[in-house]
Formats: structure tokens, sequence, C-alpha cells
């Protein structure tokens, strides 16, 4: 016998299949990287020429065409950036985010070689630099990152944008203006598309307590220790590098742990001297993890192989 409730009409609509966050989020990053860099050169005096932009991107989006090319003949399956203009456009966000970022934050004087040369790393750093992740195989060195720590570490006369660049144009409050509009759009894409703000406050908790303690243990001025916090290229860094989620943990603690790592990275490079300290203790952090996730799938086979041998 049929019950009303079973003779009225379906009128339940079709659950929406989930939006794809990582997608929103690149959307966003590289319409705010885009913007800042526009600005930069329009408006705050950015010192590379606009050459070094075209020449980051070009790199860029030709090597990451040319990987996804080969990998996918490799691997007998349609390359990623098939199926139109917007599966296109989505594709090349990651290396439209990394040639922004080379450009802006590399200065090389007037030679455009070693901003090419970071570019080409930063993708090949994807297709290199891979370890066995949640059943597959995922790049662990943040890509902008890694060109261009590898181009300080092999040109030593290329070095990081002047600070300055950012707010010699503006007096008075309105120097305040650009640190916060990084700081606000940065907590907003963290927050509510890669989830990386547990990453990021320990990354910034981290930085504070390595500055106290290297202040009480080799006197350093606690003002010179912190000092970095204000600058442009730290908030760029924090918000915007150190919180990639393509190579940094997805749960909170394992966050937690990555932002504080790379603080105590920072604290032993600065005693040792380093400099460009920021880029090369992200660089280390981000290798020491790829290499536990190998020692992690290893462990798991391992264990896998031990309940096979049991239950056989």
């Amino acid at each position: 016998m049929n019950t009303p409730a079973s003779n009225a009409p379906n009128t339940a609509q079709p659950a929406k299949p989930k939006k794809d966050m990582r997608v929103a989020a690149l959307r966003r990053f590289a319409g705010a990287i885009t913007i800042l860099t526009c600005f930069g050169h329009a408006l705050l005096g950015f010192e590379a020429a606009l050459i070094m932009v075209a020449a980051a991107l070009g790199t860029t989006y030709s090597f990451d065409l040319l990987i996804e090319t080969v990998e996918a003949w490799a691997e007998r399956r349609p390359a990623r950036y098939r199926g139109g203009l917007v599966s296109l456009i989505d594709f090349l966000l990651p290396a439209h985010i990394s040639g922004l970022a080379v450009a802006m934050l590399l200065y090389s004087g007037g030679a455009i070689m070693p901003v090419v040369f970071a570019s080409a790393v930063a993708m090949a750093s994807k297709a290199i630099f891979k370890a066995p992740m949640r059943g597959r195989w995922r790049h662990f060195l943040n890509p902008s990152n890694a060109g261009i720590a590898i181009t300080l570490l092999l040109f030593g006369w290329v070095g990081i944008a002047p600070p300055y660049q950012f707010t010699e144009n503006f007096a008075g409050g309105w120097d305040l203006f650009v640190p916060a509009i990084i700081i606000g759009t940065g907590t907003l894409l963290n927050g509510v598309f890669t989830g990386r703000l547990p990453l990021i406050v320990a990354w910034l908790g981290g930085f504070a307590l390595q500055a106290v303690v290297r202040s009480a243990i080799f006197e350093t001025p606690i003002a010179a220790a912190l000092g970095p916090m204000t600058g442009m290229a730290f908030l760029l860094y924090t918000f915007y590098m150190i919180s990639d989620p393509g190579t940094t943990p997805f749960g909170k603690r394992n966050q937690v742990l990555f932002g504080l790592s790379v603080a105590a990275m920072y604290a032993v490079m600065m005693t040792l001297h380093v400099v460009f300290t920021l880029f090369f203790a992200l660089l280390a952090v981000c290798v020491l993890r790829g290499l536990g996730l190998f020692v992690l799938d290893a462990l798991a086979r391992v264990r896998s192989s031990e309940r096979e041998a049991v239950t056989s």
C-alpha cells in the first residue's frame, strides 16, 4: 500500500558537486599577486624592469606546458590543460604565481638570465622532486622558493629585491596601506581557501620566540632580531610563500610543526651567518619533509608486508 509520502513527487534536488577549493585558492592567489605586480610597477616603484616579469612568466608557462605534455604522453593520459580556455588558464595558475613571485622578489640588476634560470628551476622542481603522499606522488619543494634559493646559491651577485621598493612612494600613514592590504588579503585567502592559518600563526609565533631566544643567548638586540617581521618581504613570504598549500601539510598539528620547524631552521642558519635566511630555511624544511614522506611510505610498506605475511 502506497502512503501519501510515497506518492508525492520527488522534488529533492541532486547534490551539487563540492567546489574545488584548490582552484578557487589558486585563482585568488593569482589575482592578488597580479594586482600587486601591476600596482608595484605603476605606483610603488618596483626596481626590476617589466621585461623581467615577461621573462619569468614566459619561462614558467612554457616549462609547465612542456613538462605536462611529456608526462601526459608517458602516462598515456590527456594533458590537464586540455578542455578549453578555462582548463588552460586554471592549469597555468601555479606557473603564473611562481613566475610573478620570482620576478617580484629576485633582483639581478639588468641581467635577465638569472630570472629565467630561477623560473625554470621553480617549474622543474615540481617534476623532479616528488614524494609519495596519500597514494599519489606530489612535489614537496615550494616552487618559487626553490627557484629563488638555488639561484641565490649559484649566482653570488644576485640578491633579493630591496624592501623599500614596496613603500618608498608613500609617506605618512599611507606607507601602512600596502602592508595592511597584504595582511588582510593574505589572512582571508589562507583562512577561507587554503586552511593554512595554523601554519602562519605557528611560523609567526616561532619567529618571535627564536628572536627572544637568540637575544637572550647571543645578546642580539631584540629590536634587530624582530625587525624582519616589519618588512614587506617578510609579509609576502608569510602569507604568499610559506603557506603554499601544495607543499605544506594538511593537518593542523602538522602545519604547526612545519611553521615552527621553519622558524627553528631560520634561527640555526642565523647563528651560522647564512644570508637570505628566509628562503634557505624554507628550502631546508621542505627537503626534510620530503625525506620524511619517503620514510613514512617505506614504513607503511613494511607494515603492509608484515600483515600480509601473518594472514597468509
